[in-house]
């Protein structure tokens, strides 16, 4: 459980720190919807022109709108990339751990030992993983199956949580202008999509790595509630 709220801890840390960077990408987005009207009128006026010289052109006018603005249409991802490294770097340290292998700084060989051999309800380690236990199941071979369960059931809230954070943007924090886009479209893919994903590749990460992901999902979800209720956008359902 130390560990557990260790890996809780640092989500809390992480993210709080990334506050600022998320204020940043609100105020982009409402950027993004002031320019959504010109940038359908620049796809309009090249709307069914597949020849390159078009294509090229409409990308030149496309970029130049974004730049007299000071839109980006990627600033979105940033508090996710910013996410990134922390995420692949627990995901190294918990590999490591298992094999009793010191970290950086205060993560000496004890601790390191520690973390490595830390269970869940005393039967379920961090560094196992659904998909460890699956292949010994196959085989008719001895497995864990506390790890599958707590594993299954991390997969089903990391799975759900995304999907209502995905659901209250596309539902309610969008003007009609935007939800008349092609982008509109690309976000109600990611509905679906996003919780797949996670679905898929929950069941290969280990316990330890699912609880940082699904601590951040749940601060997501929270920070996108507030956000909507404090500061819907203009014009969408939230607002009225």
């Amino acid at each position: 459980l130390t560990w557990v709220l260790s890996i809780v801890g640092l989500v809390l840390v992480v993210r709080a720190a990334l506050i600022p960077i998320f204020v940043k990408q609100i105020k982009s987005q409402r950027k993004m919807l002031e320019v959504a009207p010109q940038l359908k009128k620049i796809q309009d006026k090249y709307k069914g022109k597949k020849d390159q010289f078009s294509r090229e052109a409409m990308s030149r006018e496309t970029m130049a709108l974004y730049k007299r603005t000071g839109t980006n249409p990627l600033s979105s991802c940033l508090p996710l990339l910013l996410q990134m490294p922390i995420f692949f770097a627990l995901f190294s340290v918990l590999n490591n751990a298992q094999r009793s292998l010191p970290g950086v700084g205060p993560l000496n060989t004890e601790l390191a030992h520690s973390f490595g051999n830390a269970t869940l309800f005393g039967d379920a380690p961090l560094h196992s993983s659904f998909a460890s236990q699956w292949t010994p199941m196959l085989a008719g071979e001895p497995f864990n199956a506390s790890v599958m369960i707590i594993a299954a059931t991390m997969v089903v809230l990391m799975t759900a949580s995304q999907f209502i954070t995905q659901l209250q943007i596309v539902s309610k924090n969008m003007s009609p202008e935007t939800k008349a886009s092609p982008m509109f479209k690309q976000q109600r893919i990611m509905l679906y999509l996003l919780p797949l994903v996670f679905a898929f590749s929950g069941v290969a990460f280990p316990l330890g790595v699912m609880f940082y992901w699904l601590t951040s999902n749940f601060w997501t979800m929270i920070q996108q509630f507030l956000v909507i209720r404090n500061m819907p956008t203009p014009g969408s359902e939230a607002a009225k």
